[in-house]
């Protein structure tokens, strides 16, 4: 509802208005939980020595996004000449893992195995979500800068920073 009262104002009122719809959004300060900011939850959780339950079979797929990537959209965004836009902003099809790769790749980074237990999938888990950022790239000359290795190692570091916040 707020993606379309914000496309209204831009029409009604001649507002420079961005809406921009995310997807798996991670990086630093982010204090994810099983339902919600998977990937934070799986740095914290392995970090923490807190079991992860996985639901179906871990191979669901998901672009990633680090959050100075996002903020950066942003930033085009509001210095571009654009008066209004609407962008699917997530890592696209370049920053793609699966729930077991992320799981793999945390293990890379901090030589830890955390506790894996598997329940029934949840109700409508989508096997596989790719944001088509296509129009980002093409009206803010934007594209991810950051890899998956690379964010999630940040993200890491932080966590081991702060493990008393946790």
């Amino acid at each position: 509802a707020g993606d379309v009262y914000v496309q209204d104002y831009a029409h009604t009122y001649g507002l420079k208005t961005g809406v921009f719809r995310m997807s798996c959004i991670y990086g630093e300060r982010q204090f994810g939980v099983e339902e919600q900011g998977w990937v934070a939850w799986f740095a914290i959780a392995t970090l923490l020595d807190k079991p992860i339950t996985i639901y179906g079979d871990g191979k669901q797929v998901r672009d990633i996004l680090y959050v100075d990537d996002l903020i950066r959209a942003y930033d085009l965004f509001i210095r571009s000449n654009l008066k209004h836009g609407v962008f699917n902003i997530g890592g696209g099809a370049e920053n793609t893992i699966s729930l077991l790769e992320l799981l793999d790749l945390l293990e890379e980074l901090t030589s830890r195995r955390t506790k894996i237990s598997y329940a029934d999938w949840r109700p409508s888990d989508q096997k596989v979500y790719i944001s088509d950022v296509k129009k980002a790239k093409e009206k803010l000359k934007w594209r991810p800068s950051i890899s998956p290795k690379e964010g999630v190692s940040r993200l890491v570091e932080w966590v081991k920073e702060n493990k008393d916040l946790f």
